[in-house]
């Protein structure tokens, strides 16, 4: 079935059948919606998508772009967009970037064309100029169509952002750790071009600094399980004399937990370890991780709110909370 069939049906003008089957600024009267929608069910005929979006110049579709879905930290923001987004009937579509920023720029641009409501874009924030620059390009670009958007601790962009305190949660973590009598730390890092991890690190720094101490040895890695796994192996063929490693997410210290079991260290005899993010999987982990827990669900759902309220461009900054358990217990 057609809209010219609908129209036919219902006698009406092709023009009004779509005014109320795919929307517009003009409204037919409420008797000729009725004869159209009754012929609509009548004949058994869908709205085309594409045809409402042209009519009210967007679609019912949110895209989320996010650096990585295996990792828990974004699959759990990703799951507070996707809550709130069911919530107000919206249809979700979702893409990994892979932190390559051409992909991110690319997938932004396609929701674009496709004439997406909104999108969120989760990552973690870059320090290479250049991509910046053009993210910062296509973010405009996006907003001017019409679309809403916010990012989640991507700052720096002309967009809604919700981002994670990084350097108070790290350093509020380091004050902790002091307390607990922990004197000799080591940090894996992430990639020095990921701006939350560097903050992280930072912040960490800066929390041991108050106590009068530094690191004794900092070892960079990739930003996942495999990252922390193959730093904490460079830290044990260094023989640095550390009694309590920090790693700037979760999902390297369980990597690192991992590495220090295969070598038959002892966490916390011998090692205390600690990370950040407070992802959902540590319930599985033992013993279990001292950590700095974001409320990711929730920064999701605001980025959704955010995006979909549109306006001028805000900042919400989320507070961190250092978690204390048994990876970090002294005997």
């Amino acid at each position: 079935m057609t809209l010219l069939d609908v129209a036919q049906r219902a006698g009406v003008s092709v023009a009004t059948a779509s005014r109320v089957l795919n929307g517009g600024d003009r409204i037919p009267r409420p008797e000729l919606q009725e004869r159209v929608k009754a012929a609509a069910d009548e004949l058994g005929y869908t709205p085309n998508a594409q045809a409402q979006a042209l009519a009210k110049s967007s679609t019912n579709v949110v895209g989320i772009l996010v650096h990585d879905i295996e990792d828990p930290y974004f699959a759990a923001i990703a799951n507070g967009v996707m809550r709130a987004a069911d919530e107000r009937n919206l249809l979700v579509m979702m893409a990994s970037t892979f932190r390559d920023s051409d992909r991110e720029i690319a997938y932004l641009s396609s929701l674009r064309a496709q004439r997406a409501r909104a999108a969120v874009m989760i990552g973690s924030r870059r320090t290479d100029s250049e991509s910046l620059a053009r993210t910062a390009t296509e973010v405009e670009t996006f907003l001017n169509s019409g679309a809403g958007l916010a990012l989640v601790s991507q700052s720096g962009m002309p967009a809604h952002t919700v981002e994670p305190d990084n350097r108070s949660g790290s350093a509020d973590l380091a004050r902790g750790l002091v307390g607990l009598g922990w004197r000799k730390f080591a940090v894996l890092g992430g990639p020095e071009s990921l701006a939350t991890a560097r903050d992280r690190r930072d912040g960490f720094v800066a929390g041991l600094a108050e106590a009068g101490l530094e690191p004794v040895a900092v070892e960079s890695g990739d930003f996942t399980r495999d990252g922390g796994y193959a730093a904490a192996e460079q830290l044990l063929d260094r023989k640095a004399d550390v009694d309590c490693v920090f790693a700037v997410n979760d999902v390297m210290a369980v990597g690192a937990m991992s590495a220090l079991r295969a070598r038959g260290v002892d966490v916390p005899g011998r090692l205390g370890v600690a990370g950040f993010d407070d992802i959902a999987t540590l319930r599985d982990v033992w013993p279990g991780l001292t950590t700095v827990r974001l409320p990711l669900e929730q920064m999701g759902r605001r980025a959704l709110e955010l995006a979909i309220e549109g306006g001028d461009a805000t900042t919400e900054t989320f507070k961190a909370e250092v978690v204390l358990r048994e990876s970090t217990a002294r005997g």
